[in-house]
C-alpha cells in the first residue's frame, strides 16, 4: 500500500489566509444578492449550465453551451457526444447537489450515490443516452426539421430494427450497472481503466484530509480540499467530481446558502492552466483562492446583466393585450441561457411560426450563428 498523505506541515496558511478572507466575502454577497433577486432562479439555473461546460473546459474539453441546452431540454439537433453526456452529468450532479441538505453530499451515502453516477458515464452511456433520447422523442428528430420549426423537412422513417438492437444494448449495460456491490461487476476493462488504481483507498486518503481540515476556515477546507482531490487523483474517469465536492464544502459551512452552488468551474477557468497545476503547493492554493473570487466576481456581474435584461422586457410587456404570450416568453428567457424555436412551441402552446414572430417582438439575439437549428438569448 503506498501512502499518499497530504502533508499540512507544508502548506503555509499565513499566505492563504488573506485571499481566503476576500473569497469568503465575495461569495457572500453574492448569496446574498441572489437569495433576494426577482431574477435569482434563473441566475441559479444559467450558473449550473455554465459551469457545466467549464467543468469539461477544464478537463480539456470543449462542450457548447448550446448543445448542452438543448441536450437537457432533449431537443437535441444531432446524436449526442460523449463529452455532452459527460457535461449532462455534471449538470444533473449540481442541480441533485443543490436539491439536498447541505450536508448530504459529503456524508457516506451522498458520496457512494454521486460516485455511482460518476462511473456509468465512461463505460457505456453514449449508448443510453441516444436510446433515451429516442424513447422521448427529442434526440434522433433534429430540432427545426420534426416539427417544422425552421421550415426544414421531415426526416424519413427511422430504423426500428437499429432501434430495438440499441435497445438490447442498453438495457444489459443498464442492468449490469444496478447490480449490487463491487465483487459483482464485471471485470473492467484494461483499456479504459488502470487495473492498479485503487479509487476506494485514494478516496479513503481524501476523507483522511477532510478530517485533518475540519477545524480550518471553510474556504481553506474547501481549497484544500480541492488541491487533495487533484493531487491523489480519486476518481480516474470523474475529476469533475472532487471541484462539485469542494463547493458542496462552502455550502455546509453556510459560506453559500440554498441560494445557489459555488460554480468553482467557472472561476477556476480564469486561472491560466500553469498556475492551477503548479508544481509548488501554494500557488496551486492560492490560485484555487483565485478562481473562487473569479467565481463570485462573474457570478454579480451575469446577476446584474440577468436584473437589467428583464427591466428591459418588462418595458416591452407595457399596453399588451392580457392573451399575450409574451409575459410567458420572458419568464422562459429568464429560466434558461437559451430557448430554441421547439422550446418556445413546447411551452408556450404556439405554432412554430408565432414562437419565431414573438421571439422577434422580445427582440432576443439568435446566439448560434446558424441558419437552422437556431437558439436565441437575452442580449
Amino acid at each position: 500500500m503506498i501512502s499518499m498523505a497530504y502533508d499540512f506541515t507544508k502548506i503555509s496558511m499565513t499566505a492563504l489566509m488573506r485571499p481566503a478572507f476576500d473569497a469568503g466575502i465575495a461569495l457572500t454577497r453574492l448569496d446574498e444578492r441572489i437569495a433576494r433577486s426577482s431574477v435569482g432562479s434563473g441566475w441559479t439555473e444559467r450558473s449550473h449550465f455554465a459551469d457545466a461546460c467549464a467543468s469539461l473546459w477544464i478537463d480539456g474539453e470543449l462542450v457548447h453551451l448550446e448543445d448542452l441546452v438543448l441536450h437537457d431540454a432533449t431537443r437535441d439537433i444531432r446524436t449526442p457526444t460523449h463529452e455532452l453526456t459527460i457535461a449532462r452529468d455534471v449538470l444533473r450532479t449540481r442541480r441533485r447537489i443543490a436539491a439536498q441538505s447541505p450536508d448530504w453530499a459529503l456524508s457516506a451515502e451522498g458520496i457512494r450515490t454521486l460516485r455511482k453516477t460518476a462511473e456509468i458515464t465512461p463505460a457505456g452511456t453514449d449508448k443510453a443516452e441516444a436510446v433515451d433520447a429516442i424513447k422521448r422523442g427529442g434526440a434522433i428528430v433534429p430540432e427545426g426539421e420534426g416539427d417544422h420549426a425552421d421550415g426544414g423537412e421531415s426526416l424519413p422513417g427511422l430504423d426500428y430494427a437499429a432501434i430495438d438492437a440499441v435497445l438490447a444494448r442498453s438495457d444489459a449495460v443498464i442492468e449490469e450497472a444496478k447490480r449490487p456491490g463491487r465483487a459483482g461487476e464485471p471485470e473492467k476493462n484494461p483499456l479504459v481503466y488502470d487495473l492498479d488504481w485503487d479509487e476506494d483507498e485514494r478516496l479513503e486518503e481524501w476523507r483522511g484530509v477532510l478530517r485533518q481540515a475540519e477545524n480550518l476556515p471553510a474556504l481553506l477546507q474547501a481549497t484544500v480540499a480541492l488541491d487533495a482531490w487533484n493531487e491523489f487523483s480519486v476518481l480516474q474517469h470523474a475529476p469533475w467530481l472532487g471541484r462539485l465536492l469542494a463547493a458542496s464544502i462552502l455550502r455546509r459551512a453556510g459560506v453559500t446558502t440554498g441560494a445557489h452552488l459555488a460554480a468553482i468551474n467557472l472561476g477556476l477557468k480564469t486561472i491560466p492552466v500553469d498556475r492551477r497545476r503548479h508544481r509548488d503547493r501554494e500557488k496551486r492554493l492560492l490560485a484555487i483562492v483565485g478562481g473562487l473570487i473569479a467565481a463570485a466576481e462573474i457570478g454579480l456581474k451575469e446577476h446584474d446583466r440577468l436584473a437589467l435584461a428583464r427591466q428591459m422586457m418588462e418595458r416591452k410587456l407595457t399596453g399588451r393585450r392580457a392573451s399575450s404570450k409574451l409575459p410567458e416568453l420572458v419568464e422562459l428567457v429568464m429560466a434558461q441561457p437559451l430557448v430554441s424555436a421547439s422550446m418556445v412551441v413546447k411551452t408556450l402552446g404556439v405554432t412554430p411560426q408565432a414562437a419565431r414572430r414573438i421571439v422577434g417582438e422580445l427582440g432576443l439575439r439568435e446566439m448560434t450563428g446558424r441558419g437552422r437549428f437556431r437558439a436565441w438569448g437575452i442580449v
